[in-house]
């Protein structure tokens, strides 16, 4: 595969809003999810081309295995990424995807590659805090009842299943290790009604960030509000990331 096939494999949407393009944010899901599941590019200007990650093992990608650990999630993403700094660009991540958000900028850090002009990190509570109720290894008839299945047909569950516990072993055997702060500014967001993180966890990612830290609820939302709020977040999104371009 050549370097522009994997670039756009892994990135779905890059280079679409050529030549309006003055910002990128690249889209991490949640576990689970594929690209498709966050459709923010009819919700923001021209100017802002969105590029949703494609993990391995879900929708186009569903024949390759998907991928457990961390570290291999950002030793892939962390230099095509790097390769397509060229504009000011954010990350946006919700759930699992803010780690793996998280962790992808430490990476592009290491890499010694420009780094996001903002972090917006959804739904995760900071790294390092414990998991609250770890479910990789649940039945398959527990996880199945999880809220990631919610509304899914029955049979594609099924399908699912295997994809959903690989990404809830990447959350959950993932380590966080000390490192500087990094200096990009942070917003974290939430569903005010998300059961799965509080106040107080979401807080504890100010620790992460040596520049501007915000914090924002979506009012009486839950976790999942990403689903049907596409057009509030890109609005949340656009109060402070094109400004920092």
């Amino acid at each position: 595969m050549t370097a522009g096939a994997l670039a756009t494999a892994w990135l779905r949407g890059l280079g679409s809003r050529e030549p309006t393009a003055r910002w990128r944010l690249f889209v991490f899901p949640h576990a689970g999810a594929g690209a498709s599941a966050y459709r923010l590019a009819p919700y923001l200007p021209d100017t802002v081309e969105v590029c949703t990650v494609q993990l391995p093992g879900r929708e186009n990608r569903f024949a390759e295995p998907a991928l457990t650990s961390m570290d291999d999630a950002v030793t892939a993403l962390a230099p095509l990424i790097a390769d397509h700094t060229d504009l000011p660009y954010a990350f946006f991540g919700h759930s699992m995807g803010s780690l793996i958000a998280f962790e992808t900028a430490r990476g592009l850090r290491a890499l010694g590659t420009r780094l996001p002009d903002r972090l917006f990190l959804s739904g995760m509570r900071a790294p390092g805090l414990p998991d609250r109720d770890p479910r990789h290894t649940l039945p398959d008839d527990e996880l199945l009842a999880t809220s990631e299945f919610d509304g899914v047909d029955p049979e594609l569950q099924e399908l699912l299943l295997p994809l959903l516990r690989a990404d809830l072993t990447l959350c959950e055997t993932y380590t966080h290790r000390a490192e500087a702060p990094l200096p990009c500014p942070l917003t974290v967001l939430a569903g005010s009604d998300d059961d799965s993180v509080d106040r107080t966890e979401l807080a504890d990612w100010g620790e992460h960030t040596s520049a501007d830290f915000e914090l924002h609820l979506f009012p009486d939302a839950p976790h999942l509000y990403v689903r049907g709020a596409e057009r509030q977040l890109a609005e949340t999104i656009m109060r402070t990331f094109p400004e920092q371009g």
